[in-house]
């Protein structure tokens, strides 16, 4: 397995392009304008930099993995000749589904394909293919170049073989990978979730305020970073998605997601990527204000 389509160019995207060309694959990076390639790029630059600012890369390593990137706006001719793609598009699953029907008729007939999905289905997704045995969950953390987790989702027709080319193919990457089997939310968001829309309940509840319950998770819990913290990172449209693919395929009330993250989220406040959520997030994460509607 040398050469790797990744499909989607955002913020996961250009972390699992960057992984796979800094180990030495081939990679073809997709995305539906040239304009989002090339800042991809930029970001894939800059955190190579720093990785060289710690002594851990040479000039010549960055200029080898920005080397082995090559960007496409057309997916037929991205795909037509690698070994595995991992589609890391908006978590919206029609558009989801749709690309996965497009990757049956273009990539070649024993190429893997994986998605980086959280939550969403893979047999679902597998079903519209022409190969579910060869399609399977490569869930990536966030930041990608920096965790070392990949959650590796086995739908119900994932082959045996697949399932263990995916793993060692982690393992060549650096990265951890565990097994997992596909229900909703899979292991990480089953159990992340409803602690974040429990927490936003706390809020919403006026049990504490947006510092005490992140200081209090923090300190009390060993957590590297408040869940409210947390949400606006991951991206409150992204938490609520996630919420209700628990919500639909359970069928259970706990995992309802709290009104104040469904109202956020129609306010066009989803975290970090939009500058507001709990925090204020103008100064980036170094300077951390909570957002004016949550101060006392």
């Amino acid at each position: 397995m040398k050469k790797v389509a990744v499909i989607g160019s955002g913020t996961m995207g250009n972390g699992i392009a960057h992984v796979f060309a800094q180990n030495g694959f081939f990679v073809s990076l997709i995305d539906i304008s040239d304009e989002a390639l090339q800042k991809a790029l930029g970001t894939i630059s800059r955190n190579l930099d720093r990785i060289i600012a710690k002594g851990n890369l040479t000039e010549e390593q960055k200029a080898a993995t920005l080397g082995n990137i090559a960007t496409f706006t057309n997916m037929q001719q991205g795909v037509q000749d690698v070994d595995l793609v991992v589609e890391a598009a908006t978590e919206n699953v029609d558009l989801k589904l749709n690309i996965f029907r497009d990757l049956s008729r273009f990539a070649k007939p024993e190429a893997i394909l994986a998605s980086n999905t959280s939550s969403i289905s893979i047999t679902k997704i597998a079903a519209v293919t022409d190969r579910p045995d060869k399609v399977i969950g490569m869930h990536f953390m966030n930041p990608v170049p920096v965790m070392k987790l990949v959650e590796v989702i086995r739908g119900y027709s994932t082959s045996d073989e697949v399932t263990k080319q995916i793993v060692e193919l982690a393992k060549q990457l650096g990265k951890v990978p565990a097994e997992a089997n596909d229900y909703p939310g899979f292991v990480a968001n089953r159990i992340l979730m409803p602690m974040i829309n429990e927490a936003i309940y706390t809020l919403f509840e006026g049990v504490a305020g947006v510092t005490e319950i992140d200081t209090i998770m923090k300190l009390g819990m060993a957590h590297p970073m408040g869940p409210l913290q947390l949400a606006d990172f991951i991206g409150l449209d992204v938490c609520l998605s996630i919420l209700h693919v628990l919500h639909d395929g359970f069928g259970n009330p706990k995992y309802a997601p709290c009104p104040l993250l469904v109202n956020m989220v129609q306010a066009g406040h989803k975290g970090a990527k939009s500058g507001q959520g709990f925090y204020s997030w103008a100064n980036g994460a170094k300077d951390l204000v909570v957002a004016d509607r949550f101060r006392k």
